[in-house]
């Protein structure tokens, strides 16, 4: 019997609301209402319009034009250049692009610097001079240094700037030159498929750029996105395209997503953490159908089968035979799948049959399903499939993994060599904190060391949330915070008292994008690079981060060595330019470009990951030891865990995901999802933002009915970790057995501990991944009742 989870176009169309229009809103900031009024009434020919961008963390870095007038920002617009003038797609603004007036230049903003004087966490601040911050940070970082050594400071992963000359960037530039500082390696995105992706392929840049959908005859979306996240300004541009040449498009994911109402035929519902299930199942198909291509897998792959094992591994367990059952008596069945991911057997089957014979097909792995406790397992799940089916280093396929790809190169702040080799994962810094100098290659995957010298001592947080907000179990990253025994001292910069500002003890003001100059490089699958114009003057005694850190610098005595004599980044932007205008030829003079605001890249070529490798194996070998695709890694097998870390890809059940006995307490799946309204935590303050997209969980009508919950009601989503109250939305958007709220809300925790703004890393755990030691933020096991 069909599940009802599967809806087809037609079906979920009358579901589902369309993803509407490009929203025109404009609304004030920190202006009078005369002003106000004058400034809307004012011609366009009275208006300086400044060509800016949108460098915040996400995707899309889009186009925004502010109109100027006596200083102040009046409106904005977007790219509105004639395509047919650079035969190149407008890079347009999402209603959060056309929302920065309202959200950055508000009344709200910092707008002093402050030293803490309540308990950390608090929010309670007392204003003290530049001066005065700028030495206090000096003094600390040196104090900290000399008491503990170079490896207990911290710069703080994250960054709401993502320009070249971003924040953390320049502090770790001044840290390097100073004796050092912890490193991390990967980032909240993508740590789990740029760690496993290598194991495959040996790069994790495995996609072709977009144009190549416009070969394609099936592409097949596991937990992707884009038309809210914002995978890149043009992706969905290219979707659309690729659907009028005739692809269809399958999205695969436990909500019926954005993207499923704009772009898709048909959406298949899945139970989060349970894609490697479905992706087993579809390649044991494959195989038993004798769909495969087996001149691909012979000639480019090792681990397949018996005959292509790598010498000395003759007794381990080969793909073809995990897919068989031969040594656990399993075969990997469609029916067995079903019960694990939910998903019809009979569309699993047919599904891998659709894949096989569609040559070529891109089956897009996005990042939301490497966010799971079983992560990495999944990704090397999903290059199995292109490789069994050879659709791989051709235009129209897809070589799965991180699928990040670009033909051409960034501009970029010149960091100088880190003295200090100890490296963590970005996601255990709050272990590093409380255990750092217990931290070991073997249990915790550091590298550069055996083991970490030190604790963290001291974080400088700039431009980003994720001390707090966007960090696992919010209320144990607060507990750990608030002993300042541990982290002795916090800085923090950024435009608003965010979650993670309460928790500084220097708090200083920022400037945003329409404040700096900067360049900002493109985004993945993008083709164009941007110029950060500045269209005002900083609001209130903000300043661009790079200006303090100079002067932080200075009284470290490394002013000349940080800054190489520019002490702005106007100073350094034609500087940095200039030396990627040696890479790429194409790009025009300094003045040029930054007058334009952008330059958008003639497309002359597709770009296709591993082309050469398939053309010319014996010339181009991969980049991984054996000069193949490696379906068996000797290298996991080295790690001495089969279950959790096999050299194969297999199916792994994730911790709380649908197998664990601890569903028996927390009986409903809980995951996240980039929401429309917000970028990351960005603009969660925004009002406007609020009335696009209010703050909300989803619940399937079959979960609600059970617990007597109605549509709106306010609930208790909760769990050994924390507490949320949220309204919720019941919807059919989301299957049975799940709920879903989107991340990004900014932590507010009342008198109890009870978050009062549905931010999801109140439940959330700090429990990695095995291989990357990730973060697992969408594998949660909740409950919820009415409040």
């Amino acid at each position: 019997m069909e599940s009802k989870w599967n809806i087809s176009r037609r079906g979920f169309l009358k579901l589902c609301t369309a993803v509407g229009g490009s929203l025109a809103i404009f609304g004030s900031a920190k202006i009078g209402l005369q002003k106000l009024q004058a400034g809307a009434a004012a011609k366009e020919s009275e208006m300086e319009i400044i060509p800016t961008v949108g460098r915040n963390n996400c995707g899309g870095r889009c186009v925004i034009k502010s109109y100027v007038q006596d200083g102040t920002v009046v409106r904005l617009g977007t790219d509105d250049e004639p395509e047919s003038l650079y035969h190149f797609p407008q890079v347009r603004a999402c209603l959060r692009g056309r929302s920065y007036r309202k959200t950055f230049l508000s009344p709200d903003r910092l707008k002093y610097p402050m030293k803490r004087v309540g308990e950390r966490g608090e929010g309670k601040f007392e204003r003290i001079s530049w001066e005065e911050a700028v030495a206090t940070i000096a003094k600390e970082t040196k104090r900290i240094k000399e008491q503990y050594g170079p490896s207990a400071r911290y710069v703080q992963y994250a960054s709401g700037n993502q320009g070249v000359f971003r924040g953390d960037a320049c502090m770790r530039r001044l840290l390097a030159l100073d004796g050092g500082y912890l490193n991390f390696y990967g980032s909240y995105s993508t740590i789990c498929t740029s760690v496993a992706t290598p194991y495959t392929y040996g790069v994790s840049n495995t996609g072709n750029s977009p144009d190549c959908f416009m070969d394609s005859k099936l592409i097949l979306m596991f937990s992707f996105n884009p038309a809210e996240m914002i995978h890149g300004s043009l992706t969905t541009y290219h979707f659309k395209e690729a659907k009028n040449n005739g692809a269809r498009i399958i999205v695969i994911d436990p909500r019926c997503s954005d993207t499923v109402t704009a772009l898709a035929d048909e959406w298949i519902a899945i139970r989060p953490t349970t894609d490697g299930a479905m992706l087993a199942a579809m390649a044991y198909v494959i195989l038993t159908q004798n769909l495969l291509d087996r001149g691909f897998l012979d000639t480019y792959c090792i681990g397949f089968d018996r005959a292509h094992m790598p010498a000395g591994f003759d007794n381990d367990e080969t793909v073809e035979e995990y897919l068989l059952g031969t040594y656990d008596g399993i075969p990997k069945t469609p029916e067995w799948a079903e019960k694990i991911c939910g998903v019809p057997h009979s569309r699993i089957r047919q599904l891998a049959v659709e894949y096989a014979t569609a040559k070529p097909a891109a089956m897009i792995q996005g990042w939301g399903m490497q966010r799971q406790a079983n992560a990495e397992q999944a990704v090397r799940m999903g290059t199995l499939l292109p490789a069994m089916t050879g659709n791989i280093g051709m235009s129209g396929g897809w070589a799965a993994g991180q699928g990040t790809s670009s033909r051409h190169a960034g501009a970029s702040f010149p960091l100088p060599k880190n003295p200090v080799k100890d490296t963590i994962s970005v996601f255990l810094w709050t272990d590093a904190i409380v255990r750092g100098k217990q931290m070991t290659k073997q249990a915790d995957h550091i590298r550069g060391v055996d083991k970490l010298s030190q604790d963290i001592k001291i974080i400088y947080n700039i431009a980003g949330n994720t001390l707090i907000n966007q960090h696992s179990d919010c209320n144990r990253t607060a507990e750990i915070l608030r002993d300042t025994d541990k982290v002795e001292f916090i800085v923090v910069s950024d435009f608003f008292m965010t979650p993670s500002a309460k928790f500084a003890d220097i708090l200083l003001p920022s400037t945003t994008m329409f404040e700096s100059e900067d360049i900002v490089n493109c985004g993945n699958w993008s083709d164009y690079i941007t110029y950060c114009n500045k269209s005002i003057e900083p609001m209130f005694e903000s300043r661009p981060d790079y200006d303090w850190i100079l002067d932080v610098a200075d009284q470290l005595g490394l002013k000349t060595a940080f800054s190489e004599g520019h002490d702005s980044i106007g100073e350094w932007t034609p500087i940095v330019y200039e030396k990627l205008r040696q890479k790429e030829k194409e790009l025009p003079p300094f003045d040029e470009f930054k007058k334009r605001g952008i330059f958008k890249y003639p497309i002359k070529k597709k770009l296709i990951a591993f082309e050469q490798e398939i053309k010319d194996p014996a010339g181009h070998p991969f980049k991984t030891p054996s000069g193949k695709i490696e379906l068996f890694s000797s290298r996991l097998r080295d790690f001495n865990e089969p279950v959790e870390i096999p050299a194969i890809p297999k199916y792994v059940p994730a911790f709380e995901g649908p197998e664990d006995p601890l569903i028996e307490k927390y009986p409903l799946q809980c995951m996240g999802w980039h929401y429309k309204r917000r970028c990351h935590s960005m603009h969660d303050n925004n009002p406007w933002m609020e009335e696009a997209a209010r703050q909300e969980m989803w619940m399937n009508p079959v979960d609600a009915q059970k617990r007597g919950i109605g549509n709106d009601d306010v609930v208790e989503v909760f769990n050994d970790r924390g507490k949320v109250h949220i309204p919720v939305h019941v919807t059919q958007r989301v299957i049975p057995g799940v709920v879903a709220i989107p991340q990004g809300a900014w932590y507010t925790p009342d008198k109890d501990g009870v978050d009062t703004r549905g931010n999801i890393n109140t439940l959330t755990t700090q429990r990695p991944t095995a291989l990357a030691k990730g973060n697992p933020q969408h594998t949660n096991l909740v409950e919820v009742r009415k409040v």
